[in-house]
């Protein structure tokens, strides 16, 4: 699966030590100390039309890119970092997470994505949870993770779930990036589940909800003075749905059996209303309807097992079938969202490997995702895009390679977690040399 090769031995310790002293120096709650930062003489994978540059310059300032490019003038007194032998790529987004709103699964008083009664659906707000603190997000920082998706998973008794957020993983000042993104759904076997145990209930719930919603945009006046008959959903969940109908942001379902993925794809376009998939296990089947619909597709690269009934048509190849179609697509944690988005990378190696061209597998785990969710000037690297970089001693989709230093908005985010600091306490106790 790898297409690069990157430093290793004495390099490679250099580099990183020099990394994390500029992080170290740096405060993810102050402005860079450094205005103009030049990352000279790696190869520039920038995720976007530009695609790949040998030796190439990426210029920083502000916190925002200002030029990508083999022939970049550097201004004098610019911060230059030496990423020769090195690969350079925007920072990993993670599209399908619960990172900040879970710290252990095991505590109820720490787990903020699912709730126990259905009071309320669409109007709940996991940006209202996150914890830019959280112990696990220096764990999947250091490792590239610079953006993720943070959304609900489940609500009881009800099939409409919540507002998914986007948030940075680098500035406890502003750690949310946009509040709504998308609106959750759940379909196929787990609405079902909430729905009473039949698909058909869960549809049933859905369209009296897109209804509902859409007669209380066309009628609000009639029921602020009561002249309207009322609605299955609590007001603040209609509201909630507006940006929905007008096309503002997506409905996102989670659904993976081949014929519930085509009633979406239906009930979207009599709606006129924009579509995610999360999951899609068979939406390899059905990639023509997904894409004359517009529809993207969030996929876990590495399911291939008929975990259930509905994904009996699990494959490695449906990154590469949907990519091949036109479907836009985005890459999730393997084996579904959890504590380590960081293993993003060797589930976008697994779908190179079977298929997606190593350039689509890179931007579906960095422009792709922030495109789906509409998160503008995110996931590439070009003039005027916020300056979220990642040096990588190796092939990014290889196991093997990892980052010798993160940005995040132009500050290099300290390269340090609670397990390299346990990890470096008892080197020292052991009297062993401290890790590079």
């Amino acid at each position: 699966m790898s297409t690069h090769e990157g430093g290793r031995g004495a390099a490679r310790r250099v580099a990183l030590h020099a990394s994390l002293c500029l992080g170290a120096m740096l405060s993810l709650q102050s402005p860079a100390a450094a205005e103009v930062i030049a990352i000279v003489g790696g190869t520039v994978e920038t995720a976007s039309a530009a695609g790949s540059i040998p030796g190439g310059t990426v210029l920083i300032r502000d916190g925002r890119i200002v030029a990508v490019g083999a022939e970049v003038e550097i201004p004098a007194g610019a911060s230059r970092i030496d990423a020769r032998g090195k690969i350079v790529t925007p920072g990993l987004v993670d599209p399908e997470s619960i990172l900040g709103i879970v710290e252990v699964n095991a505590e109820p008083g720490t787990v903020d994505h699912t709730v126990a009664n259905d009071h309320f659906g669409a109007v709940l707000e996991a940006a209202d949870a996150f914890n830019p603190r959280s112990i696990a997000i220096p764990v999947n920082r250091i490792e590239g993770v610079t953006r993720a998706i943070v959304s609900p998973t489940g609500v009881a008794g009800a099939v409409v779930v919540g507002r998914s957020a986007a948030v940075n993983l680098g500035d406890l000042g502003n750690p949310v990036d946009r509040r709504h993104v998308a609106v959750r759904v759940q379909l196929g076997e787990a609405g079902a589940a909430q729905a009473g145990g039949s698909r058909t209930a869960a549809l049933a719930r859905l369209r009296e909800a897109l209804a509902d919603a859409r007669d209380y945009q066309r009628h609000h006046g009639a029921w602020e003075q009561a002249a309207r008959r009322d609605y299955g959903l609590h007001h603040f969940d209609l509201e909630a749905l507006q940006p929905v109908l007008r096309g503002e942001m997506p409905l996102a379902v989670e659904v993976h059996r081949a014929r519930d993925i085509e009633v979406v794809v239906q009930l979207a376009v009599e709606h006129g209303i924009r579509l995610v998939v999360i999951g899609g296990a068979e939406a390899w089947m059905v990639a023509d309807e997904l894409a004359a619909a517009g529809a993207a597709v969030v996929l876990d690269p590495v399911a291939n097992l008929p975990m259930r009934f509905e994904t009996l048509g699990a494959t490695l190849e449906n990154a590469a079938r949907l990519h091949a179609a036109g479907v836009p697509i985005a890459l999730m944690t393997p084996m579904g969202r959890g504590h380590n988005p960081r293993n993003v990378t060797q589930g976008a190696g697994v779908a190179v490997a079977h298929g997606l061209p190593w350039q689509a597998g890179l931007a579906a785990i960095t422009a792709s995702p922030a495109r789906i969710f509409g998160l503008e000037g995110v996931g590439q690297l070009q003039p005027g895009f916020e300056a979220d970089v990642v040096i990588w001693d190796g092939d990014p989709l290889e196991v093997t390679s990892y980052p010798d230093a993160v940005f995040i908005k132009g500050r290099a985010v300290p390269m340090e977690s609670r397990q390299t600091l346990l990890r470096d306490r008892y080197m020292e106790r052991l009297g062993l040399p401290r890790a590079r």
